[in-house]
């Protein structure tokens, strides 16, 4: 007797298993191909980030070495105004000796001669014989009204004999006002 069996059991579990390596392949290259895109794109982030750094490192280099040289340049141009305002100074004092020495011979009295002048910064001091104490105050009144000449004091009067005449020697200070 045949024996005829009609239940598609062992058949279809072959197929299933062959079907399950399929899937299993399938997923499995899938996966493999997944996993060496994601190895791709993260060595190639790698490298523009190593790439970006190397060029920052570079700019910082650069900006460092153009710090250097502004640092340079304003040290230059500090040197620079120092000396234009030396310059500007000396102009402005240049003529100062002689405006003094001019309002000194407009406001000197004819009974008052002159013996020493010394400057100090802007300090004055003067030093002169006169033929009397009227005299001193009349050149100390025309020194405190004249525009170069401030803080007019008298510091010392006293009276000398040179050649038997009787005369005031003084010593005046004041600040030059330029």
């Amino acid at each position: 007797m045949i024996k005829i069996n009609l239940l598609p059991g062992k058949e279809k579990k072959k197929v299933g298993v062959k079907k399950e390596f399929i899937v299993f392949f399938v997923s499995l290259a899938i996966l493999l191909l997944l996993l060496i895109g994601l190895h791709w794109k993260e060595t190639r982030e790698k490298d523009d980030m190593i790439s970006q750094i190397t060029k920052m490192k570079e700019e910082i280099a650069y900006y460092k070495k153009l710090n250097t040289e502004v640092a340079k340049a304003k040290e230059a141009q500090k040197l620079l105004q120092e000396k234009l305002n030396i310059i500007e100074k000396l102009r402005k004092e240049k003529a100062s000796p002689v405006r003094i020495l001019d309002e000194l011979s407009i406001n000197k009295p004819e009974k008052l001669h002159l013996e020493s002048l010394k400057k100090q910064g802007s300090k004055l001091d003067l030093e002169g014989l006169a033929l009397d104490d009227e005299t001193i105050a009349n050149f100390m009144t025309n020194l405190r009204n004249s525009k170069f000449f401030k803080s007019v004091d008298l510091i010392v009067s006293e009276q000398v004999e040179q050649s038997k005449i009787k005369l005031k020697k003084f010593t005046l200070s004041c600040e030059i006002s330029m």
